[in-house]
Parts: structure tokens; C-alpha cells; sequence
């Protein structure tokens, strides 16, 4: 059995972008169960941090990354994103099994490896999940992209992205044949409970509003 790695001041770093990205106040709460831990240790590493010029920090207003920790959390999730393309294209893993290996290997990673696994793979811009893969200099694409419940009924859409937060719900898009690029029909959507009924290829599925919202897409 592996034991639980320990959460590194990079997790905390990447922590805070994601939520940023996600449209959220990122308050102490929210962070403690992003990172599972309890509300004291973060109120301590967030002290660190604020010390370190790497995030403010604002009673009632949550906190922020400043432009140095920012810079260290676009250096964190190329690498990380990086490592899944890497784990899925040349070592056999599939989408959903890639997440936590490459959470162990981004923080053994050199500026000379990053670079290598760069130019293996092709300076690819997107990973295995779609989300963009920032460049050295710290840019990627920015673009929000619709979830497939803001779809209506006839909409004929292509899968850009798919979240990678559920092993779980990457395994059942597996089973229905939603991937990346994928073209979807929308034939049905539910009131009640936000079901919806797609079309991928030949076939019809049922899928629940967790997983539509999990799945952006691009109008064809």
C-alpha cells in the first residue's frame, strides 16, 4: 500500500489557483477541503506563504495569489499536466488513472527534465483531459468554453474538455465513448432532475447533470 503523500507548499499554490480559476472566493474553508486538511493548518501555511511574497491574505475577503506565486503555480501545473500526457501517450495509462501519479511527479521535477518532456512529446497544448498546458513564459489559453448543460435539445457540439476532479466520471465518459473531440448530439434534457439524453456515434445514453457539467464543448 502507498502512504498518503504530504501535502508540500506547491499543493497549497496550485490549490489557490485552482479555485481562483473555478470563479471563486478562495476562503480558508474552501482551501481546506480542496487540500483536505483542517482550517489551523492552513490558516499556518497561509501565514507562511503571505511572509514568503508568495499570496495575500484579507479577513472576509479570502485569499490571492501575488504575481511571484502565480508564476510558481503556472510553473507546478505545466509540469503536472505535462506528466499526464507523458503517462498516457508513452507508458499505457488511461485518462482517469494519470492524476495522482503525476501529483508525485511534478515536485521531483528539473527545468532540464521539464524541458525534455517537452520536446518528447511534441510541446503538446493541451493535456489528456483538454485542459490547456501553460508555456515556460507562464501563457495558455484562457478560454471558457460552455459545460454540455448549456446545451438545447439539437445542439450538435465537440468535446474540447473534460474534468479530470472524478476518476470515477472519467471512467463512465470511457464507457459511453466521450473524449476528447468527440461529437455529441443533444437530444434530450430532463427539468427534473437536469438528466440529459446525448447521441455519441450510433449510439444513445442518459448521462446526470454531474457529468454534463463536467464536459465543456465547442458548438459545430
Amino acid at each position: 500500500m502507498i502512504p498518503k503523500r504530504s501535502i508540500t507548499t506547491e499543493d497549497y499554490i496550485k490549490a489557490i489557483f485552482r479555485l481562483q480559476r473555478s470563479g471563486g472566493k478562495v476562503t480558508t474553508s474552501a482551501l481546506a477541503g480542496q487540500l483536505q486538511v483542517t482550517d489551523a493548518s492552513i490558516t499556518g501555511m497561509i501565514k507562511k506563504l503571505s511572509g514568503r511574497g508568495f499570496l495575500h491574505y484579507e479577513r472576509y475577503r479570502g485569499v490571492g495569489l501575488t504575481p511571484m506565486g502565480k508564476r510558481m503555480a503556472l510553473r507546478i501545473v505545466r509540469r503536472h499536466r505535462l506528466w499526464e500526457m507523458y503517462l498516457v501517450k508513452f507508458l499505457g495509462f488511461s485518462w482517469d488513472q494519470v492524476h495522482d501519479e503525476a501529483e508525485r511527479l511534478e515536485h521531483m521535477t528539473s527545468e532540464e527534465l521539464e524541458g525534455r518532456l517537452d520536446r518528447a512529446l511534441g510541446f503538446p497544448r493541451s493535456d489528456p483531459h483538454g485542459d490547456p498546458i501553460p508555456t515556460v513564459e507562464g501563457e495558455f489559453d484562457l478560454r471558457n468554453h460552455p459545460a454540455l448543460t448549456e446545451c438545447k435539445c439539437g445542439d450538435v457540439v465537440r468535446v474540447l474538455r473534460v474534468s479530470d476532479d472524478d476518476a470515477g466520471l472519467l471512467q463512465h465518459a470511457t464507457r459511453l465513448g466521450v473524449g476528447l473531440h468527440k461529437k455529441v448530439t443533444v437530444r434530450e434534457k430532463r427539468e427534473f432532475d437536469g438528466s440529459m439524453v446525448i447521441k455519441v456515434g450510433p449510439r444513445e445514453h442518459v448521462i446526470s447533470r454531474q457529468m454534463a457539467k463536467a464536459i465543456f464543448v465547442e458548438f459545430v
